[in-house]
């Protein structure tokens, strides 16, 4: 028994022996090394002007037509694609969160507010599982209790049998006639409702294609059918169709006139064989005239043509020697001219009106000023109907809505705008931004617009110009994730009373509150700075937060620019900015100079020789939003799309170190080369903004602003992701190129990587694709500030 004891103990020890030599503990888990960044190749190329000489290892991207290039290109950005794909693999479960977040904040219900014109309610709505809308129409006579777009279902009346919704153009067979992708620019319904005028993008051709469709068959007419059409103006009371079309440079210069249902060949109205002339067409809002626009860089003319007889010729009645903004409207037998022409020689800062009768004998028409100059109320811009003006109106930093009483007194000299019966329309807090609606009706006294501010979702109102009532006929509800679809009883009203209306300000109702509104003041703060820039101009800087940020929480930041073309930075609600919001961030907006809002000076001071000045308030805005800590340094992120990615690199070339990251969206990268061997077609108001190259000190400003030609050496740069497309005219090699070229130059870091993203052409048009981009971004920078 001793032998079966000892042997059974000797088994044992074996055993163990074993089992720790199997099990041994585990090495500790390496971690997996970073993805490598690509790298495309090399191809050196010299370029010289002005004397200047510099090299481009990249060029090779841009080479459109050379189809060994393009080859190497898609498997560079196949590369890229891998490369972004594997930085941000880690932050799956984050992205998915996002694009939940986000896409549940996207109203189902995408249809626009009817807009009456004549007896007609139009708008647009989008059919369940459909990528695209439905242009459709339905007679207001039959629907007083008119609500939302989907009562009576499917435009049927239940009650009385009968479909009373009618169809005028499916977006989504539109898109089966252009290759899967349907994109409107322009369209216009005839003033005797029996026609529309579009025109779609024909992505195989990269041009705008006419077509007009009968409203009542619902076919398309034979003609006009026409390629590179950029403009439309309706003339005979529907009968003709007025047309511009492009040459190969996309340069407007021809007009057509197009008789309805004609078999005779269009006729050509106007040729400007001037390269450096640019052609434009409106109509006046009561459809007596056709007004036409000829304008170059250093001049502007407009002419009328007689919308009953459009064959009858052009009649020159405004002219003056350099690039202006002209709007011409007609009202009861007088011209009234909107514009921003310099006076007496001068330049001036902001827009005035004019008037003149229609038949004024002189050579040259007399134009007679409607308005006094008042340096502390501007005219931002106006809006006629047939018996009243409106004017949206810039006070300060402070926008304003009124509305004056047709006609306006004439020939007795211009007035003082406070002096007249003016009666101020209700606004909410915060508004950064007034857009007239499309008020086709001439003859109706109620007025669509939209207003915007950084705290409240966008507001479609309709304000009737006689009492002063306002109703708030859209607006997406942030508190319930949903969109209010409001219209006649339902709506959030106002009634301002004649006293209290012409007073110098808005009235102060008392349902004009939040909630009336529908603002997010409640739970999201907004606060104005002027922010002194390098040469000591005030910069005003916008931000806006949580309430429920605590001062010792280390808050991240983003800072939004764009400062070029005269625009208006778009500081309006964005839903997907929620999400940062939310998880404390603070979302800030720097209005620089080149930018709109503040007046053409403004819009000067920041284009041309005179670039930097953009780029130097943006800087100016960072660093106040860290020495104020109102962001965390090391914190703050870039944002910045189109000619605002331009201002957002050159801002990183200068200070790498004041941005921990940045986002780029199809971003002007490379001005110096875009400026002087363009790829696409550029038009005057490229060069008016960046500069001619021709031009030696315009050349020499370009080279000092370039992104891609000041890149730091060995230097740590910013995490930055670029998003570009695939559609050339987004220009990818753009992006490509500077994205290449910054890990050429910088100090390599994992943890600070340069991504380009690319995405496709649908993005624009599919809300969900929107929402999944959204959240990629939010996912890097949000990433990038936790790394």
């Amino acid at each position: 028994m001793r032998h079966l004891f000892r042997f059974a103990a000797v088994a044992r020890r074996e055993n163990l022996v074993f089992l720790l030599r199997r099990y041994r503990s585990p090495k500790p888990a390496t971690a997996p090394s970073p993805p490598t960044p690509p790298k495309p190749p090399k191809k050196p190329q010299k370029f010289s002007f002005h004397g200047i000489t510099w090299e481009d290892p990249y060029s090779w991207m841009s080479n459109l037509n050379d189809k060994v290039a393009m080859r190497h290109m898609d498997v560079c950005m196949e590369q890229e694609e891998k490369y972004t794909e594997a930085v941000m693999s880690d932050s799956e479960k984050l992205q998915n969160k996002l694009q939940f977040e986000m896409a549940s904040r996207i109203p189902f219900d995408l249809s626009t507010p009817p807009l009456r014109w004549g007896p007609w309610l139009y708008y647009r709505r989008v059919e369940e599982g459909k990528q695209y809308p439905v242009l459709c129409r339905r007679l207001a006579s039959l629907n007083d209790e008119f609500i939302s777009h989907k009562y009576p279902p499917a435009g049927f009346d239940f009650a009385s049998g009968k479909r009373i919704e009618q169809k005028l153009i499916d977006y989504n067979q539109e898109a089966e006639r252009f290759g899967g992708f349907a994109y409107e620019e322009l369209s216009e319904v005839s003033p005797n409702h029996q026609f529309i005028a579009y025109t779609m993008y024909d992505k195989d051709n990269d041009y705008f294609k006419l077509s007009v469709r009968n409203l009542n068959s619902g076919s398309l007419c034979s003609k006009p059918q026409v390629d590179r059409v950029s403009n439309l103006a309706w003339a005979k009371d529907g009968q003709a169709l007025l047309y511009v079309v492009t040459d190969q440079k996309k340069r407007p210069y021809r007009i057509y006139c197009s008789l309805i249902g004609s078999t005779d060949d269009d006729a050509l109205l106007l040729e400007e064989s001037d390269e450096n002339v640019h052609i434009n067409i409106r109509n006046t809002k009561d459809f007596r005239f056709v007004t036409v626009n000829t304008f170059t860089t250093t001049s502007s003319k407009v002419f009328l043509i007689n919308a009953a007889d459009p064959l009858s010729g052009l009649k020159l009645v405004w002219e003056c020697p350099s690039l202006a903004h002209c709007i011409i409207e007609h009202h009861q037998g007088y011209l009234y001219l909107f514009t921003d022409a310099p006076r007496a020689g001068q330049s001036i800062d902001y827009h005035y009106l004019l008037c003149s009768p229609v038949n004024d004998p002189s050579n040259p028409r007399k134009w007679e000023e409607v308005f006094l100059n008042d340096e502390d109320l501007i005219v931002e811009d106006v809006d006629f109907s047939d018996k009243y003006l409106a004017l949206i109106l810039r006070e300060g930093c402070n926008f304003r809505l009124c509305s004056v009483k047709l006609p306006l007194s004439t020939g007795k000299g211009a007035v003082k705008l406070r002096k007249l019966d003016i009666r101020y329309l209700s606004l909410p807090k915060h508004v950064c931004q007034i857009s007239p609606g499309p008020n086709y009706d001439f003859y109706s006294s109620v007025m669509r617009f939209i207003i915007s501010s950084p705290v409240m979702p966008d507001a479609v109102v309709d304000y009737e110009l006689t009492t002063g009532r306002w109703n708030i006929i859209q607006q997406q509800n942030m508190l319930h994730e949903r969109t209010q679809i409001l219209y006649g009883a339902n709506s959030a009203s106002v009634t301002l009373d004649n006293a209290n209306s012409k007073c110098s300000g808005p009235v102060n109702s008392k349902l004009e509150d939040s909630q009336s509104w529908n603002e997010l003041s409640e739970f999201y703060a907004c606060e104005q700075f002027d922010v002194p820039s390098a040469d000591g101009v005030k910069v005003p800087l916008t931000i806006v937060f949580s309430r429920s940020n605590k001062p010792e929480d280390k808050t991240p930041g983003i800072l939004h620019g764009h400062g070029a073309y005269g625009e208006l930075l778009d500081k309006r609600w964005r839903s997907e900015l929620k999400s940062l919001l939310d998880r404390g961030w603070v979302v800030a907006y720097a209005d620089v100079r080149g930018g709109g809002g503040h007046g053409k000076k403004w819009h000067h001071e920041g284009r041309r020789t005179k670039k930097h000045n953009s780029i130097n308030d943006y800087i100016s805005c960072a660093k106040f939003l860290i020495e104020t800590d109102i962001v965390e340094e090391n914190k703050l992120a870039g944002w910045g799309y189109s000619a605002g990615g331009l201002l957002v690199a050159s801002a990183i070339n200068q200070h790498p170190d004041l941005f921990r990251a940045a986002v780029l969206k199809v971003p002007f990268l490379d001005p110096t080369n875009t400026l002087l061997y363009p790829v696409l077609p550029l038009i005057a108001a490229d060069y008016e903004e960046f500069g001619y190259p021709g031009d030696l000190n315009d050349f020499l400003a370009i080279r000092d602003y370039s992104p891609y030609d000041n890149i730091q050496k060995d230097v740590l740069y910013p995490a930055v992701l670029v998003n570009s497309s695939f559609n050339t005219r987004f220009g990818v090699w753009e992006a490509a190129k500077w994205v290449a070229r910054v890990r050429d130059h910088t100090i390599y870091d994992p943890k600070r990587p340069i991504l380009l993203n690319l995405t496709t052409d649908l993005v624009e048009e599919n809300r969900y694709l929107q929402s999944k981009e959204s959240a990629l971004e939010a996912a890097f920078l949000i990433k990038m500030m936790d790394s």
